[in-house]
């Protein structure tokens, strides 16, 4: 049985007490109501929107979003100009180029009998903006210089070699031994024997410059010769670069 005290009746006023605090819950639980139905439909701040729908469509389209996003970066996009962009020529005059490794850019080959034309050919070749250093036997050789010794050094330290078959070319017997030491120092090297025909047949063409082509004395010879060594020096430094990167 449980107590008198615990069987008591309530009072009025704690009933009074009891319905007001039911009335304001009851008038509280919809105004709560309220708030949680703003709550759950308030609209998204637009970064957010922004960036759902970022990820939403990233998930649904990987490659549609991984081109967007190539085509957007600056490094992406500077890198496909770079690749698109034709290789820069190799700077010849460059402090650091490859073609101050000679002395020489040009040695000249030829019979005692043209050297007039030859001087023409070095006066040319020198005042190109290239400021080609040429070697020239009779003006460069060191005196007293035994001939063999100056010949072999001038082919070592020459990038390029210009060979001026004349008549006089073919009967010089150390003409053709410059030109045999040529052979030997770079056999296979493009552009780096320049063969120059000057009143000679080609049946008359030496058997061992078959393999090159030659350029045929005219007007416009001179800056043949200095195209191909431009060509030439160009290549050497292009390949120097690449293979010190």
């Amino acid at each position: 049985m449980y107590p008198p005290s615990l069987l008591r009746c309530p009072s009025p006023a704690s009933q009074e007490r009891v319905q007001a605090g039911d009335r304001q819950l009851s008038s509280a639980v919809p105004a709560m109501a309220g708030w949680f139905k703003r709550l759950l439909h308030k609209p998204k701040p637009r970064s957010v929107e922004n960036s759902l729908n970022t990820s939403r469509s990233a998930s649904s389209s990987p490659s549609s979003s991984s081109a967007e996003s190539s085509s957007s970066s600056p490094s992406t996009s500077l890198t496909r100009s770079i690749r698109s962009s034709p290789m820069l020529v190799s700077d010849i005059t460059a402090s650091g180029s490859a073609r101050w490794a000679k002395t020489y850019d040009v040695c000249i080959c030829h019979s005692e009998v043209d050297l007039e034309v030859v001087e023409e050919l070095v006066s040319y070749l020198e005042g190109q903006p290239e400021s080609f250093r040429c070697f020239l036997q009779l003006r460069d050789a060191a005196p007293g210089g035994a001939v063999v010794t100056e010949l072999c050094d001038a082919v070592q330290n020459s990038h390029c070699w210009v060979m001026l078959i004349t008549p006089g070319f073919l009967q010089d017997p150390w003409c053709k031994y410059q030109m045999h030491q040529a052979l030997a120092e770079a056999p296979m090297a493009n552009g780096r024997t320049i063969p120059v025909l000057k009143d000679v047949d080609r049946k008359d063409y030496p058997k061992e410059l078959r393999n090159l082509y030659y350029i045929y004395m005219k007007e416009n010879s001179f800056r043949q010769i200095r195209d191909t060594v431009v060509r030439y020096l160009q290549d050497l430094c292009r390949s120097s670069m690449s293979t010190t990167e």
